[in-house]
C-alpha cells in the first residue's frame, strides 16, 4: 500500500487576491444555465412527441446566452483570468507585469464603462419607438436594458481589480528581463 501523498496546494483553491464576494456572478450563471437547459430540454421533449417546436424559445435562449457571456465576463474580470496576451503580460519584470495587469483592468473598465454609457440611449430609444422582440413581440427593451446593467458591474469588477493591483507589492522577480 502506498502512502497518501501530502496535501498540497489545490488548483481549484480560491486565490487569496479574487473579491470575497462573488456570488452574484456565481448564482446568476447557475439559473442562466438551469434555464437554458430547462428550455432546451422542453423543446426537446415537445418536438419528440408532436413534431413541433416551441420556436419562440429561441428568442429567449440566445438573450439568456447574452447574459452568461456578461455574467462570465465579469466573474473572469474580477478573478482575473480574462483573456489576455501571455507572452506579453508574463514577461519582463515584476514591475511591468504589475504596471501591465493595472493597465488591462484600466482598459477593461474603460471599455465596458463606455458601453454601459452608449447602450442606455440604445434601450432609451427602444422604449421611445416602442420597439418589440421579432419573435415573441414584447418590448425590446426589456432584453436591452440588461447590457448597461452588466458593462456597469463589468466596469465595477475591473476598476475593483485595478485597485486590488495597486495595493499588491510587485511579486518577487524571479524571470529577469524579458526575453523572447
Amino acid at each position: 500500500m502506498s502512502p497518501t501523498p501530502p496535501a498540497g496546494p489545490q488548483d481549484d483553491a480560491p486565490r487569496t487576491d479574487e473579491p470575497r464576494s462573488l456570488r452574484l456572478e456565481d448564482w446568476l450563471t447557475v439559473i442562466v444555465m438551469a434555464l437554458l437547459a430547462l428550455i432546451t430540454f422542453a423543446n426537446v421533449i415537445v418536438r419528440y412527441f408532436t413534431d413541433t417546436s416551441f420556436a419562440w424559445t429561441e428568442e429567449i435562449s440566445v438573450f439568456l446566452m447574452i447574459v452568461l457571456a456578461l455574467v462570465a465576463g465579469s466573474a473572469a474580470v474580477a478573478r482575473d483570468v480574462h483573456i489576455r496576451i501571455e507572452w506579453f503580460a508574463e514577461g519582463g519584470s515584476a514591475r511591468r507585469r504589475q504596471a501591465l495587469a493595472r493597465f488591462g483592468a484600466l482598459m477593461v473598465a474603460l471599455l465596458f464603462g463606455v458601453i454601459a454609457v452608449l447602450s442606455v440611449r440604445v434601450v432609451w430609444d427602444d422604449f421611445r419607438f416602442e420597439e418589440t422582440s421579432p419573435g415573441i413581440g414584447v418590448p425590446q427593451w426589456w432584453y436591452s436594458v440588461w447590457l448597461p446593467v452588466f458593462s456597469a458591474l463589468i466596469t465595477w469588477r475591473a476598476i475593483g481589480l485595478f485597485i486590488r493591483r495597486g495595493r499588491q507589492a510587485p511579486p518577487a522577480d524571479h524571470h529577469g528581463d524579458f526575453q523572447a
